[in-house]
Formats: C-alpha cells, structure tokens, sequence
C-alpha cells in the first residue's frame, strides 16, 4: 500500500519521522493552508491513501476540516487531546495511534531496552 501523512508543520514530521520508515512520505500545511497549497499537496500524495494526523486543537480542527473537503477518503489520525500537538505527543502513544490506522508494516519501534542483569548473568 503506497500512503502519504499529511500534518501542520514540521516539528510535527520530525517527531513522526523518528517512528515510521524513511519512506513513508509525510507532507506539510505550515498552518491554514490555501487553495494552492491544498491543490500543491493533492499533486505530492497522487494516488496514495493520504492519513490527515493534525494537532487537537482549533487550528488543527479546520486544518483537518479543509483537508478533508480536499481528501475524502483519507483516514484520519488523532492525538489525544491535552497533548499539545502532534509533536508533543509522546511516541508511545503516535505509535498506538499509528497501529490503530493500520500502518504497522511502516512503524519503526524503538529498540527494547535489554531485561535488566540477574546475579546469574555476572561471569
């Protein structure tokens, strides 16, 4: 399955960026986006399955609004709210949120810190 993210601005593709593979492309709005902007976006995602993942607040509201009328069959992704923004959230939870839209084949899981050593490890 070829996807695009689309979020607000890029501290929110950093943060995202350190969880999903380097080729999962993810697009900016920088802000309210404009016709152009819109249609500038439509042309990068083509014909990829577009995940709309904006910040739970007023401005991330109408962003996902208008993106939506641009992206109608787009899934969409959502932070909890009280975390300020995508880039806020932490990558336990982007994780959940990406495993619940279904994008497991593209997560990039942190490495697990090894169990702690026993007094039988010790040589």
């Amino acid at each position: 399955m070829d996807i695009a993210i689309i979020v607000e601005g890029k501290n929110d593709r950093s943060r995202l960026r350190r969880v999903l593979a380097e080729e999962v492309p993810i697009f900016c709005t920088y802000g309210t986006p404009s016709t152009n902007q819109i249609e500038t976006l439509r042309k990068q995602v083509g014909d990829k399955q577009a995940y709309l993942f904006t910040d739970n607040d007023s401005s991330g509201k109408r962003i996902r609004g208008m993106l939506r009328d641009a992206f109608p069959d787009a899934e969409h992704i959502y932070t909890r709210r009280g975390y300020p923004g995508v880039e806020k959230t932490p990558e336990d939870y982007l994780i959940e949120q990406l495993e619940k839209a279904g994008l497991e084949a593209y997560i990039v899981y942190p490495p697990q810190d090894p169990a702690p050593w026993s007094k039988d490890d010790q040589i």
